[in-house]
């Protein structure tokens, strides 16, 4: 009898202890209907992290136990962490340890390192201050013969699987990374043929981009502009008057829909009726098929080109000064027509 005396209140003492336990670390504690959520976590950010983790689970009592317990609170990771539906704690505080998710960061049509910069900042935690700071280290730059005009050319546009804390550092060294993927032995070799350097690729690419919106086009517009270059003929791309234009005046928000006379004198290194040549950097990232377009140019005679008045956003191309004159003339009245002035 005196064992049993004993042995109830141990037993009753045990299945407390028992059902307290797995209560505070394994029974379901979320509160989300969804298979599964992301909680962005900052490490030092501690008020940031209650108010987050309060919208998805039933006890923060019994949560913060644990989470002590387990070390956690003094030892928590920025990052984008996964939690599935129905987790006790012992499985939410393993899930904010161990499964720290990538996202998905997508970027294209950046006109300038600092839009890319506010695109980016927006899809992982760095700001897009330091991101910036980081594209244009001046080490890194001269480590890898890039300048401030061209650094641009080495991110190109895709979707890329990131960690949302990956530093700026570590996301500008990915990118090069890429970069250095994309220019496989063929894209190489099709660069080396045609005498030009994979910046100067990737710049000519960009007004490729701008002139013509129309996959199918690229390569004859491609085919255009590297029959010019190999007669020492100016490019004399609109676009990068318009592009000139927004860096004179340091507003890339103006809207330009006509380039006039007077905006072909425009001193600058990235104006094409000015210079000979490709400009020092391109003037919007261009994507892969305007990329490939240059790789892969049409072989043609065509050395004008002016927009088709009847054929919306497709050129009018010649092969010589008479037949684009008269294109012109055909644009110009069309373009008048509209009351469009600038």
């Amino acid at each position: 009898m005196k064992f049993l005396k004993i042995l109830i209140p141990i037993s009753i003492l045990s299945l407390v202890f028992i059902f307290d336990y797995y209560n505070k670390y394994y029974k379901p504690n979320t509160s989300f209907d969804d298979e599964s959520i992301f909680l962005y976590v900052i490490k030092d950010d501690s008020v940031a992290f209650r108010d987050s983790i309060s919208k998805y689970i039933k006890s923060e009592k019994t949560f913060y136990k644990v989470a002590r317990r387990l070390k956690y609170i003094e030892n928590k990771k920025t990052g984008r962490f996964k939690i599935n539906k129905d987790l006790g704690n012992n499985d939410i505080v393993n899930s904010l340890k161990f499964n720290n998710t990538p996202v998905n960061v997508t970027f294209n049509n950046q006109e300038r390192i600092e839009d890319l910069a506010g695109r980016v900042s927006n899809q992982i935690y760095e700001d897009s201050l330091s991101l910036i700071s980081a594209f244009k280290d001046q080490e890194f730059l001269k480590k890898n013969d890039l300048n401030e005009k061209n650094v641009l050319s080495i991110f190109i546009p895709n979707s890329y699987n990131i960690y949302w804390n990956t530093s700026s550092e570590d996301f500008r060294d990915r990118m090069l990374e890429e970069y250095k993927k994309f220019w496989n032995k063929e894209r190489t070799k099709k660069a080396e043929e045609l005498g030009l350097s994979k910046l100067d690729i990737i710049s000519l690419a960009s007004i490729v981009q701008i002139e013509s919106r129309r996959n199918d086009e690229r390569p004859r517009v491609a085919g255009l502009y590297i029959n010019r270059i190999k007669k020492n003929m100016r490019l004399q791309a609109d676009p990068t008057v318009i592009y000139s234009i927004k860096d004179y005046y340091k507003n890339f928000d103006t809207i330009i829909r006509r380039v006039l006379y007077r905006d072909l004198k425009l001193d600058s290194d990235y104006n094409t009726y000015r210079i000979k040549g490709i400009p020092p950097g391109p003037i919007t990232m261009p994507d892969i098929s305007a990329i490939d377009a240059v790789l892969y140019y049409e072989k043609n005679n065509y050395l004008f080109m002016v927009a088709d008045p009847s054929n919306r956003g497709y050129h009018l191309f010649a092969s010589n000064l008479s037949q684009h004159n008269k294109n012109k003339r055909a644009y110009i009245r069309w373009i008048n027509s509209r009351g469009i002035y600038r």
